[in-house]
């Protein structure tokens, strides 16, 4: 129920969350290559509707580090295009949207962990390097590689008064006192004081330049490049991939602060909204952003409600305050950056790097390179495929298969030292990766064994590569006058029976326990024997 009480939380708790976000969004739209505004516009808008239709009622949303990165990309792949840039990040928000619709927000939390890691921390290099030319006061480029390469020419150009002021700036941001930074935002204290600093000392540096008053013009992208699709629609799936990936793990930081549980599939539905309205803007995309959340939680932000104030506030601002925002220099924000890019670096990983397995290091690294030199896409596709190959590798051997004769660890009369009957007990998986070894232990049985029991009652999950093997086998052993009889769990019978074309597995003798297949042999072998006599 909302009470005065919450209401009044509310608004302090979104009003200091746009204290945060300010110059944030402006450095973040800077950074883009959209402009400030447009990042400006895109915590507004987005902000705005991830909470009026979030699942995360405090999560507060708006441009952050990895989707500006691939904005950038981007903005850089189609120059003097922007139509095409706008339904890029339309397409996001749709993709967003279906996202949450077929209810894959639950999926997110299977990521491997390194792969999360490696990926943050390279997103944080890459925003790291690239601010490198407007720390120093010259012109930036939108690629890692070609800034690392113009090093010594972006060296030799620096200005002196832009080297002044974004040091100071690095300074305020890192060595601002706890006691201080708990009531005001050290990225504010640089923003007001170093920008008021530099028009006291008439520094001629490059500043954000005219950011207009009033709204934005609405229009909806359709002069975009149609030869471009597959560009636009590779950039479209990894900005809504990311942003479902950041927004869901800062969900994940506000439930552990509030002991709330969040929807997973409604945060993204609102916010592929959020994304696809920014579009209709020209405002750069966002996600939820874990800094601005945990702010807006600390300072009593309760519900929905904290995140719509803080929109408001920041409206507030652009409409009434652009004018003194348009004398930012740009060296200000680029020290607010670095530091923003040094906070998204995973510490947690890289503090026990030493410590451990090679294989998540492996992982790690593997993605923190693609991300920096390669493709961020590539780098989380690479990372996952990686990590799966691995994991399969670890379950298969984690997979037991024994053979052993049918007196051995059963009470029934079978003749210990009849070699006649084999049984291939399986525990674990038995699937694509699994398959093969069953194939080889098959092999192995000694070919004079006129039964196999194929004991699979232990096995907790079975695929379609394990069913056609199982097959292969029942057929192969056939052929060598041997009986295949198989073991499986009602729910298993289900599943060869329903993929069984061939009426193998239909023709052939399965059971549910050990005891009646024994029984069966036992039956034939004394009719064999009975006749034979």
């Amino acid at each position: 129920m909302i009470s005065a009480n919450s209401i009044k939380n509310d608004i302090f708790g979104g009003i200091t969350a746009a204290v945060v976000a300010l110059p944030l969004a402006l450095a973040f739209g800077v950074a883009s290559g959209a402009g400030a505004t447009a990042g400006l516009y895109g915590a507004i808008i987005l902000g705005f509707f991830a909470s009026l239709f979030g699942g995360t009622s405090t999560q507060i949303s708006g441009p952050t580090g990895p989707m500006t990165v691939i904005t950038a990309t981007a903005i850089v792949a189609f120059q003097d295009d922007f139509e095409s840039v706008i339904m890029v990040i339309f397409l996001a928000g749709l993709i967003q949207v279906s996202l949450g619709l077929v209810k894959i927000g639950k999926w997110v939390k299977y990521i491997p962990y390194p792969v999360i890691s490696g990926f943050m921390s390279g997103i944080g290099v890459i925003i790291i390097i690239l601010q490198i030319n407007p720390f120093v006061g010259v012109d930036a480029y939108g690629s890692v590689m070609h800034t690392l390469v113009e090093l010594p020419n972006t060296f030799h150009f620096a200005n002196d008064e832009s080297l002044i002021i974004a040091y100071i700036t690095l300074g305020i941001m890192f060595m601002t006192p706890p006691v201080v930074s708990k009531y005001v935002p050290p990225a504010l204290i640089a923003l007001v004081f170093v920008s008021y600093y530099t028009m006291y000392m008439g520094y001629d540096v490059p500043t954000i330049g005219e950011i207009p008053m009033g709204f934005p013009e609405f229009s909806i992208p359709t002069k975009f490049d149609i030869l471009q699709l597959d560009t636009i629609l590779t950039l479209s799936i990894t900005l809504a991939l990311l942003g479902s990936i950041d927004t869901l793990l800062t969900s994940l930081v506000a439930d552990s602060m509030t002991k709330t549980k969040h929807k997973p599939n409604k945060e993204l539905i609102a916010q592929g909204i959020g994304n696809s309205l920014c579009s209709l803007v020209g405002a750069i995309p966002g996600a939820g952003a874990t800094m601005r959340t945990v702010i807006n939680i600390k300072s009593g932000g309760t519900s929905r409600v904290s995140g719509m104030i803080h929109s408001i506030a920041l409206l507030f601002i652009v409409l009434f305050l652009a004018p003194l925002a348009s004398k930012i220099p740009l060296s200000v924000l680029s020290g607010i950056l670095i530091k923003v890019g040094f906070d998204i670096l995973d510490y947690k990983f890289l503090n026990i790097m030493g410590k451990v397995s090679k294989h998540d290091l492996l992982i790690m690294i593997t993605v923190f390179l693609l991300t920096i030199f390669v493709d961020l896409i590539m780098a989380v596709g690479a990372g996952i495929t990686f990590a799966s190959i691995l994991a399969i590798y670890k379950i298969s051997k984690s997979t037991r298969m024994q053979t052993r004769h049918a007196k051995n660890k059963v009470n029934f009369d079978i003749d210990v030292e009849n070699k006649d009957t084999k049984i291939l007990k399986i525990e674990g998986s038995l699937f694509f990766g699994t398959a093969s070894v069953l194939d080889r232990k098959i092999d192995k049985i000694n070919p004079n064994t006129k039964f196999i029991i194929l004991d699979c009652l232990n096995v907790a999950f079975m695929d379609i590569s394990a069913i056609f093997m199982i097959e292969e086998i029942i057929t192969r052993t056939k052929d060598k006058n041997i009986k295949t009889i198989l073991l499986l769990k009602h729910s298993d019978k289900r599943k060869v029976l329903n993929v069984d074309t061939h009426e193998v597995y239909k023709n052939s003798e399965i059971y549910n326990n050990l005891e009646s297949a024994v029984n069966a042999i036992q039956e034939k072998d004394f009719k064999e024997h009975h006749l034979q006599s």
